[in-house]
């Protein structure tokens, strides 16, 4: 198991600068408070993710995953430190970069189709009418979702709402998919499913990928790589761990490995490590 440390970061970026997509250069998070010293979220955050990987961040409650991921979608700013998506700096929402969200954020008055349709106008603008149908229908038959196109949100199930945000993100074709605990509202056996569905489609189509999740499993079975966060307040990466399988991957090969046990372990320990200090 190859394992990096906060330190270590900085090196690899001057190695692997041609093939940087996302750069998180000393990122620094804070807030005002009432007795005029600053509340610091995240504190010197250095992070280089390539075009085509699968990157997961965890860590506790607190400290700063989600605030890290909102930076990168230019939902919030940076108190200082900078963030650049294929060389250019992240200031502000762009579709370059789509989000799905744990909570779906499905319009209810719009069918399945309809909600990844206004999507697609609103970003493609430039494409026909038939282009955009196409696009839609692709994008439905994605993720499985044709025979549900012309359901509202209230009559289809949590797995397929979410699989309607992640069909909504990828119709636009973006450059990086941003996911904040996407699997975190369904029940184990619907998660177990759509990772292995989400999974095969970025397989299949891939770009750089950045998930927030709770879940040690989820992350060594879906990412390249595992970015283990401190606890906050003033939190940091601690460490990124190599995950050692090939894509396409096999669940239950890798659930048999020693490999698996190892990296598992070690996660778990580093986040137990945290939480009894935070005790």
């Amino acid at each position: 198991m190859t394992k990096y440390t906060a330190t270590s970061i900085d090196t690899d970026q001057q190695v692997m600068s041609r093939t940087n997509f996302l750069e998180i250069e000393n990122l620094v998070k804070s807030y005002p408070t009432p007795d005029k010293d600053n509340f610091v979220v995240l504190d010197g955050v250095n992070l280089t993710i390539r075009e085509n990987e699968f990157i997961s961040v965890i860590g506790h409650s607190g400290c700063g995953k989600s605030t890290l991921l909102k930076i990168v979608a230019g939902l919030e700013t940076a108190t200082s430190g900078s963030v650049r998506l294929d060389g250019k700096e992240i200031r502000q929402p762009g579709a370059e970069r789509m989000m799905v969200f744990q909570n779906y954020s499905l319009l209810p008055w719009l069918t399945v189709r309809e909600n990844i349709r206004l999507a697609v106008d609103e970003v493609l603008k430039n494409a026909n009418r038939a282009e955009k149908i196409s696009i839609v229908n692709e994008h439905l038959a994605m993720v499985n979702l044709t025979p549900a196109a012309d359901k509202y949100p209230d009559e289809i199930s949590g797995g397929m709402k979410q699989r309607v945000g992640i069909a909504r993100a990828l119709a636009i074709r973006p450059k990086m998919l941003l996911m904040d605990e996407p699997f975190g509202a369904l029940d184990a056996l619907t998660r177990g499913k759509l990772q292995r569905q989400v999974l095969d489609i970025w397989e299949n189509n891939r770009q750089a990928v950045m998930m927030i999740t709770h879940d040690v499993d989820e992350a060594i079975y879906m990412s390249d790589r595992i970015v283990l966060m401190t606890n906050g307040p003033a939190a940091n990466i601690g460490e990124i761990l190599e995950v050692p399988f090939e894509h396409p991957r096999d669940r239950a090969a890798m659930r048999n490995s020693k490999e698996y046990f190892e990296l598992r372990n070690y996660a778990l320990n580093f986040l137990d490590k945290y939480f009894t200090q935070n005790e």
